[in-house]
């Protein structure tokens, strides 16, 4: 029987499978819709709209969350996915061992010397949560719209190439959701 070589999205197969069990009990900020749905979408965005198909990348995203949303740790990712996929969702994780304040200007210091599959992810996220903001007061619209414009701040910082079509795009939902009543 001749050797198959591997499938490369075996790796998305298995981050798939392993962010539905991480976030099984949580759910999103509408109290209705399963949390998974949203690590799903952004993986979806950086496929179907930012035209990413590297497998180790759709894995980061679906993974995203897991680090500062869980249980897991990155010794967990670096064992199952291996240490590039488990170094960008580190990445992409803040401490939340840290104050408030102190966690986010370490995110966004992080975030502006990040390498470029970092930075697509966190674009494909906050796309998402753009989205998602429809369902927010009014005041939870604005933090959204807020943060989102300091993470856009530190990813333009160092903006490689495969980073500026995809930001173009989140800067524009961005800009029609701002100017929606």
């Amino acid at each position: 029987m001749p050797d198959h070589p591997p499938d490369p999205n075996t790796i998305v197969f298995e981050a798939v499978a392993f962010a539905a069990r991480a976030h099984r009990h949580q759910l999103r900020k509408d109290k209705e819709t399963p949390y998974v749905s949203h690590v799903f979408r952004v993986c979806l965005v950086l496929r179907q709209v930012f035209g990413v198909d590297d497998p180790r990348i759709l894995a980061t995203a679906l993974l995203h969350d897991t680090i500062e949303d869980t249980t897991t740790d990155c010794d967990d990712l670096i064992e199952r996915f291996g240490p590039q996929v488990a170094g960008w969702v580190a990445a992409l994780s803040m401490d939340m061992r840290l104050p408030y304040d102190e966690r986010e200007e370490s995110y966004l210091r992080v975030l502006a010397r990040a390498d470029w599959p970092v930075k697509v992810c966190k674009l494909a996220d906050i796309y998402d949560n753009l989205g998602d903001s429809r369902h927010l007061t009014p005041s939870g619209r604005q933090w959204t719209f807020t943060k989102s414009h300091r993470f856009l701040r530190a990813i333009r910082q160092s903006l490689p190439e495969q980073v500026r079509e995809p930001l173009r795009l989140v800067e524009e939902r961005l800009a029609a959701l701002e100017a929606s009543p």
